[in-house]
């Protein structure tokens, strides 16, 4: 806010004020002499004295006084806007150094976690096959992944957790889906195979996850799927390299992803009524493209 102070009569040749940044003023008057404004407007007035015409340079106004002056804060503000800083790595005032750790000694042994647990329940037609079976069942578990096992005969499951010995981080995963393959009806053998691969799922559905069926319907989707003497269920597994287990109206299916898909694809295309001569032609085409690729 530019402030003006007109002192007696001013001529039509009264210049405008010339620079406005440091706010300084320029008077003409007739005659007289005009002593500078002072710093506190409130103040004596003027006095003025006849003379000729001469120009009169007043100083800028204190800031203390004006309360329109802008401030140093504001000034800074506004310049802020229009500055950009680009930091320097090289600079004193960025810290490069990444913290050094020595390295471990060879002789150290790393430091184990806590141990963890798992346990996996056994349906109770499994329990008379694990009596027979856990010398298989015992043995894997210990010396290939280092756990500690053991049976709970009250809660009717089988409990693992990690020692020292555990090498695999993933060991306790691998060693309950096998267990849990095994409680599904797979054999021993078929379920090691989970230890040693890294490739290797399982997945399970129902035959009322694809079509409701009840009564004969679901019997002869059953048979459909078996096959006679399991003829069917037997060429599904060794064309798509998987591990079928039919219980009752659950499905389970062992292998590799792809394979697992290949097989899933004919067991629906059987419950869903396809009869086995056209799901056989099918695998046909998928083994030979199989064939194929690994070659």
């Amino acid at each position: 806010m530019v402030v003006t102070h007109t002192l007696g009569a001013a001529s039509s040749s009264t210049s405008p004020i010339k620079t406005k940044k440091n706010r300084r003023k320029i008077v003409r008057k007739k005659s007289g002499t005009v002593n500078p404004l002072p710093s506190d407007p409130s103040s004596s007035s003027l006095s003025h004295k006849g003379g000729e015409d001469e120009e009169i340079i007043l100083e800028p106004l204190n800031h203390a006084t004006d309360r329109h002056a802008p401030t140093r804060q504001t000034i800074a503000d506004d310049d802020d806007d229009e500055l950009m800083i680009d930091a320097d790595p090289t600079s004193s005032l960025v810290s490069t150094d990444a913290p050094v750790f020595p390295p471990v000694a060879p002789g150290v042994e790393k430091t184990t976690l806590r141990s963890e647990t798992r346990r996996i329940p056994i349906p109770p037609h499994r329990m008379t096959p694990l009596k027979k079976d856990w010398l298989h069942i015992f043995g894997p578990l210990t010396e290939i992944l280092g756990l500690q096992v053991r049976m709970n005969v009250q809660r009717r499951c089988v409990e693992i957790r990690t020692s020292r010995h555990t090498k695999d981080i993933g060991g306790l995963q691998k060693g309950a889906d096998f267990i849990k393959a095994y409680a599904l009806g797979f054999d021993v053998n078929d379920a090691i195979a989970l230890l040693r691969l890294d490739d290797l799922y399982l997945d399970s559905f129902e035959i009322k996850d694809v079509k409701t069926l009840h009564g004969d319907h679901l019997s002869r989707a059953i048979g459909r799927i078996a096959g006679q003497d399991g003829k069917t269920k037997f060429t599904i597994e060794n064309t798509s390299r998987t591990r079928i287990v039919l219980a009752d109206t659950k499905i389970h299916i062992m292998g590799a992803y792809q394979n697992i898909k290949i097989a899933r694809d004919a067991l629906v295309s059987l419950i869903l009524g396809s009869p086995p001569g056209k799901v056989y032609a099918g695998l046909r085409t998928v083994s030979s493209r199989m064939k194929q690729r690994a070659l």
